[in-house]
């Protein structure tokens, strides 16, 4: 829905206070509106599913929705202030995420409206430019995009070194084979894409798991859904443990994914929840980010490279979603990322 001002401070006021009755909103609101207004604003931010209303007469309260905070609230850098083991967060996976999802938009009117300007740029400039120039820029952006995904992930190459090993075949002196396998491999799944090897849409756990297969190909890590539990560097939150139990994690994802309409909600939901499910023993966040760009690149959207991102920013947007389900900051990274992808390939 679109959001009045009054309506975005109600929201914003709610967001500090939760609970709050009519009163305690007319006393806050500025350019003090009628009583009439504001009871309109709350009867429309309930039946849109961003406000819940409890009790009756005098002591009617109102409250966020937890859809509303998992995909809006603003959680700062303030919130790492705190040891690891002091911070408030889940400590397991919530099945409603999935659920909360299906109820509330991701992106706002204005991100929707910035997201769709960019992807049209890019569409005009595919369509105009001479396709030996959209195969090398392709190829520039898989090989960026190879090496910032793995240098997330601690690898050491750079993009220098990688654009010779992506290009040449040519490793790196003093890096490990490791390291070089796997930004191969990355290179390796982005063709597989390109190709129409990988099916997208409708997305199946089946499509993930052969991401993940050629991420992870001589990398010593099962290919398989895991059987044991897994920890997560940073954070106290612990994965869902039973490979029974993951499956149909995934299996919901998938369908949660496959329900929504906007390409961009489908490719940022696909990184969340595979990172947030961890179905594999290693490579979860590698497959969360090939297989959103594989939904980008298969419905022909400029997918990202996520060369300007700060390894540590991005493992922040990751562990706020972990901890406290709230995907405002990986958002605001999948845009930022999304324009900067419009603006330095395909030109």
């Amino acid at each position: 829905m679109e959001l009045s001002e009054r309506k975005k401070q109600i929201l914003e006021l709610l967001l500090q206070q939760p609970e709050s009755g009519i009163a305690d909103m007319l006393r806050q609101l500025p350019g003090n509106p009628p009583v009439s207004t504001v009871n309109r604003d709350l009867k429309s931010l309930v039946d849109n599913h961003l406000l819940i209303k409890s009790g009756q007469g005098r002591s009617t309260v109102y409250a966020i929705t937890p859809a509303y905070r998992l995909v809006y609230g603003n959680i700062g850098d303030s919130y790492f202030d705190k040891d690891v083991d002091e911070r408030k967060g889940k400590k397991r996976i919530d099945p409603e995420v999935f659920t909360h999802l299906e109820k509330v938009s991701i992106f706002t009117d204005d991100e929707l409206v910035l997201l769709n300007g960019l992807q049209q740029t890019f569409q005009e400039r595919v369509r105009t430019l001479p396709e030996d120039i959209v195969r090398k820029e392709r190829n520039r952006l898989s090989i960026e995009l190879s090496w910032k995904s793995s240098q997330i992930e601690g690898n050491t190459y750079s993009l220098l070194e990688t654009e010779v090993l992506l290009s040449e075949n040519i490793p790196a002196e003093g890096k490990q084979k490791d390291e070089a396998t796997m930004l191969l491999n990355h290179k390796k799944a982005l063709d597989y894409i390109y190709e129409g090897r990988v099916v997208f849409t409708p997305l199946k756990t089946r499509a993930i798991e052969d991401i993940h297969s050629l991420l992870i190909a001589d990398l010593g890590v099962s290919k398989n859904i895991r059987k044991r539990i897994v920890g997560i560097t940073g954070t106290s939150y612990t994965p869902p443990e039973n490979e029974f139990q993951i499956r149909e994690y995934l299996d919901r994802a998938c369908e949660v994914i496959n329900l929504r309409s906007s390409i961009f909600e489908k490719a940022l939901l696909a990184v969340l929840f595979i990172s947030y499910i961890q179905p594999f023993e290693d490579g979860n966040k590698r497959t969360g980010r090939i297989t959103g760009n594989g939904i980008l690149i298969e419905n022909s959207y400029c997918p990202l490279s996520y060369r300007s991102v700060k390894p540590v920013d991005y493992k922040k947007a990751m562990i706020v979603f972990y901890e406290q389900n709230n995907l405002a900051a990986y958002k605001k990274l999948f845009i930022e990322q999304f324009a900067f992808a419009v603006n330095n390939y395909f030109r």
